[in-house]
């Protein structure tokens, strides 16, 4: 078997929900296992009313109950939920986000007050915040005017690059 005909198989597998597929050939065993198939909702088949003269169908039509949420798909839920609320309190906020890898500092050094706080208006050009890479400080500062609202990660924590540093509302 090729590369094209065990990406063709693998499709095939996906597109009709096939548990697995084996195939040995010439020596070479190619093993394809799908997912299984995830439960989807259930619903009440579309049914006409047939009408009588006298009598009108009145039983209620129900879809088969369906088995509760497992453990892994209610932390799932709470964790979109979680990710969609975070999202829609930064409505309206400007983020500041790391421009470097690095080590996130509140404050210039241990025994110095941190450059800002959750609340504290700043203007542009404020120094926030310092990220260490590499043993060079880079003060990272406000690029609008504003109030912070939120300060992300905490003191020491490592960041990537791109990754939320503050919220400020404009």
């Amino acid at each position: 078997m090729n590369f094209k005909e065990i990406l063709e198989l693998i499709d095939k597998v996906a597109e009709h929900g096939i548990g697995s597929v084996e195939i040995e050939q010439a020596g070479t065993k190619v093993r394809i296992e799908g997912k299984p198939p995830l439960p989807s909702q259930v619903f009440a088949p579309y049914m006409t009313e047939h009408r009588q003269e006298h009598q009108p169908s009145s039983a209620p039509i129900s879809a088969p109950a369906l088995p509760p949420p497992t453990a892994a798909e209610q932390a799932e839920t709470a964790r979109v939920a979680a990710r969609k609320a975070e999202e829609d309190s930064e409505v309206g906020m400007h983020i500041i986000t790391s421009p470097i890898v690095g080590t996130f500092y509140r404050s210039a050094n241990p025994e110095a007050d941190v450059f800002v706080n959750v609340g504290d208006r700043v203007s542009k050009g404020k120094v926030l915040c310092i990220v260490e890479a590499m043993k060079l400080m880079n003060e990272i500062e406000s690029d609008v005017e504003g109030t912070i609202t939120k300060i992300y990660p905490s003191n020491g924590q490592p960041v990537e690059y791109g990754e939320k540093l503050f919220a400020v509302k404009v």
